[in-house]
């Protein structure tokens, strides 16, 4: 078992969340375990087999050492924004939302952080930073065991300096 009762972990695009049980279950003839598991944010309940962990892209909450990792990703000014019209932007930014992976999500809160000052989001980027910023909140805050509103501060500062 990679998980047990209690364990938080991060499902793609709906961020952290915690174990509540492990069951098996009987499905088309065929026994499989399932983890149940309660999205933080919102409530959520997700069922997701065993099997099927890696596929979903379910993973432990990051370590406090790769949490240097995402505030350098946020720090770097420097990162070439596309310029390519906003639908594609975003489809291309929800596709690294969806991976799960902790330095994607930095990258699209970066850049969309950057566009941001440069001219008006659309309400579909908008919504992808809003949705970028409490990912990465939760989870750091998580992983650095500090508060929450903390990390959301730390986070603005790095983004407007």
């Amino acid at each position: 078992m990679l998980f047990k009762v209690g364990d938080l972990a991060v499902y793609p695009a709906h961020g952290v969340g915690r174990i509540e049980s492990i069951e098996e279950k009987e499905i088309s003839g065929i026994c499989q375990i399932f983890y149940t598991m309660r999205i933080m944010d919102n409530g959520m309940t997700i069922m997701i087999p065993s099997c099927n962990i890696k596929s979903v892209g379910l993973r432990q909450i990051i370590s406090k050492s790769k949490v240097k990792e995402v505030y350098s990703i946020l720090k770097d000014k420097e990162a070439k924004i596309d310029n390519q019209t906003w639908n594609r932007r975003y489809r291309e930014y929800m596709e690294k939302i969806k991976t799960g992976s902790v330095f994607e999500i930095a990258v699209v809160l970066r850049d969309l952080s950057i566009l941001k000052q440069d001219k008006e989001l659309s309400f579909g980027e908008r919504k992808l930073l809003d949705m970028a910023t409490n990912l990465l909140v939760k989870e750091l805050a998580i992983a650095e065991k500090m508060d929450e509103d903390q990390v959301r501060i730390d986070i603005d500062i790095i983004l407007t300096k």
